[in-house]
């Protein structure tokens, strides 16, 4: 990998975004104290609110079950991944963190049995877990892939990066192979496992990796997994190569001052593909979402991203497609409301169409209207897409389905928060929602009846 010089050095801990010199920190790492999430203290409601219509108006909350302890620890619970008939959590960093994947059969919806764990890694956390069949010469099966965090990143013991089990027989998962970050960052944040035929790649978002390396090493990596036991990096992306608005003059790997003078912040926070493996978005904080074709995965073309208004805090999250991936939905995390600047707006949902995905077009916004009865949780986090049905984790907000029918004019349909709430994340799976609860564990929510437009059970 080539070698970067910045000219503009910056001393990392100094990081000063606005034009009044007003520290603004974007993301965890540098906004001191607790993980994101982890400092909500959650709103207390007598009984768990449900209100809706259409596919959500009769759905209900049919299980919530904590995790059980290992070490004798309770964790905190990350995302939340459904696949065959079981749901895979991840978990969090309180309490020294190592709580790993936990997998949960779901045979029964009102009754989900935690039957396994895997990648407990003591001085780690485990947020996301992706899970995916794969065919090749050397695994045929259930493939797990396992975003890896360092708690301390200074810790010498600890390893950072990202974990594959097989998990064919998901109450016996086996250890298959581990990529190592080694850019000084805490490791792999979050991950997508896509399949292209007997090619099977992961994409990396380590965070503030070119920053940490001073450009020797790049947040995002795609690195063939096909033989799991021996993972192989065979591209790092630099948005110094494809966007013209950035340079080694103007971005350090999380500094960034845009075409305007306007100072932001930018780097890689969540990966993901559509459905054919060939097309990859990069949540990119104040760069957008970064849209690139990965049909040869080792020689990736850079397409278009996403952009926003001068006044816009950029903050892009993390994505889903709808539409047959003509419409990209867009998640932008802003826990601080107020900037210098900037509009006065805690994180709220961005919809594009991207038929023509070298010019993303922006359709509508969606914002709840929460703000002031949950401060502190009021930013969205992020979506998934069943059909014509966005669903958003909102922590204290809860979980949010929103009809997308007509994507230039979102509406909400249903609200889901339970006591203390604090969703992490969400994801549809058969005739049910999961969430995951930072503090409380899994919440199951059962569609009994009604389907929206274009949502098959």
């Amino acid at each position: 990998m080539k070698k970067k010089v910045f000219l503009n050095a910056v001393v990392a801990g100094l990081l000063v975004f606005s034009g009044t010199g007003t520290a603004v920190f974007a993301h965890d790492e540098f906004g001191g104290g607790e993980e994101k999430g982890e400092n909500l203290a959650g709103v207390e409601l007598s009984v768990p609110l449900l209100e809706g219509s259409k596919n959500v108006g009769n759905l209900k909350e049919v299980a919530a079950v904590p995790l059980k302890q290992i070490r004798e620890v309770k964790n905190t619970t990350g995302d939340v991944y459904g696949y065959k008939g079981y749901a895979y959590l991840g978990t969090h960093s309180a309490n020294g963190g190592g709580g790993g994947v936990r997998v949960f059969d779901m045979k029964n919806p009102s009754n989900p049995v935690e039957v396994s764990y895997f990648a407990a890694i003591p001085g780690t956390w485990q947020e996301k877990v992706i899970v995916k069949s794969v065919n090749t010469p050397n695994f045929k099966g259930d493939l797990a892939a396992v975003s890896v965090q360092k708690v301390d990143r200074n810790n010498p013991n600890a390893k950072g990066g990202f974990a594959l089990y097989d998990v064919t027989n998901p109450a016996q998962p086996k250890e298959l192979g581990f990529w190592e970050d080694t850019s000084g960052s805490r490791g792999t944040h979050e991950l997508y496992l896509t399949v292209q035929g007997n090619n099977v790649y992961v994409l990396t978002a380590n965070c503030y990796a070119d920053f940490y390396s001073h450009g020797e090493k790049m947040d995002v990596n795609i690195v063939d997994v096909s033989n799991p036991a021996v993972p192989k990096t065979i591209y790092e992306f630099d948005p110094r190569d494809y966007i013209g608005e950035v340079s080694n003059e103007n971005y350090d790997g999380y500094n960034w001052t845009d075409e305007e003078g306007v100072k932001r912040v930018a780097f890689a926070h969540s990966v993901k593909t559509d459905v054919t493996g060939k097309t990859a978005f990069l949540s990119y904080w104040d760069l957008g979402t970064i849209i690139l074709d990965i049909t040869n995965a080792d020689q990736p073309v850079y397409l278009g991203r996403t952009d926003f208004a001068n006044e816009v805090q950029g903050a892009a999250h993390s994505m889903d497609l709808a539409k047959g991936g003509d419409v990209l939905v867009e998640t932008r995390e802003v826990f601080g409301p107020t900037r210098d600047g900037f509009e006065s707006a805690y994180g709220y949902t961005m919809i594009y169409d991207i038929k023509d995905k070298t010019n993303p077009k922006l359709l509508s916004t969606f914002r709840t209207d929460f703000t002031e009865k949950i401060p502190g949780g009021a930013t969205v986090h992020d979506p998934k897409v069943h059909g014509n049905t966005l669903y958003l984790s909102h922590y204290s907000g809860g979980v949010r389905t929103v009809d997308i029918s007509d994507p230039s004019s979102p509406v909400e349909t249903g609200v889901y928060i339970p006591s203390k709430s604090n969703i992490w994340g969400v994801f549809v799976d058969r005739n049910y929602v999961l969430a995951s609860d930072i503090g409380s564990g899994l919440k199951v929510l059962q569609k009994n009846s009604g389907t929206a437009k274009g949502e098959t059970k």
